[in-house]
């Protein structure tokens, strides 16, 4: 597989096989990852991964955790105010989502539900957490980018299946202690690391992308 091919496949998997993964498999792939740039070569990042009884674990707690209720978020996974055509974009994919696995609109506590398997990572058996020095700025929050993307192309060259998860952000003193995070760091996201299902309708949405006239500008003269 060409890096052109892996781009292309790549996509968010919501539904992973209890097939299990080589966990020295996922820390060459981290590794080789890290060759990922960074501005002024400051290399930000700190992953931390997740599998085995750490992973039964931190699903554990997270029962409890969703049932009490959010935490304060450290940062805006969105805007509050998010434009057109950003906030249509985001309302899209996620009708889309919600379609392809039969929950319409009005139910709730369907979505909610099912929005809730993100905490378990969609089953899948390994995950990693990317966190970052609370003094870097934007920056260094887009070289956190960086390193997940080379990641993700890396697996799907290996047919692993990858799930990066903002929505961990909402729950950052408890994975805070679960990781035993020195304080001067704050987490960034997770992400679910596996096989995909395919028999899982979730797995099934192919997002589109923006045509080039939405963004891009050519410059010759």
């Amino acid at each position: 597989m060409n890096v052109r091919e892996a781009i292309a496949v790549r996509r968010s998997v919501r539904g992973f096989l209890d097939t299990p993964v080589d966990l020295e498999l996922v820390r060459r792939l981290v590794t080789e990852a890290a060759r990922a740039p960074s501005g002024g070569n400051l290399q930000p990042w700190h992953i931390d991964i997740v599998a085995g009884e750490a992973m039964t674990r931190l699903k554990t707690i997270m029962l409890g955790k969703l049932a009490a209720g959010p935490e304060t978020p450290e940062y805006d996974i969105y805007p509050k105010e998010l434009p057109s055509p950003y906030r249509d974009r985001r309302f899209a994919v996620g009708e889309a989502m919600y379609a392809g696995v039969g929950i319409p609109r009005e139910d709730k506590a369907a979505r909610r539900a099912w929005f809730a398997r993100n905490f378990a990572f969609f089953g899948a058996s390994i995950a990693l957490f990317a966190t970052v020095d609370r003094r870097m700025g934007p920056p260094q929050w887009s070289d956190l980018g960086m390193i997940l993307q080379s990641f993700m192309l890396l697996a799907v060259e290996q047919g692993l299946a990858t799930c990066p998860q903002e929505c961990w952000a909402v729950y950052p003193e408890t994975i805070r202690d679960f990781l035993g995070t020195p304080p001067e760091r704050m987490l960034f996201c997770g992400m679910a690391i596996g096989y995909e299902d395919a028999s899982e309708p979730a797995n099934r949405l192919r997002t589109d992308r923006a045509t080039n006239e939405d963004w891009l500008i050519v410059r010759t003269d």
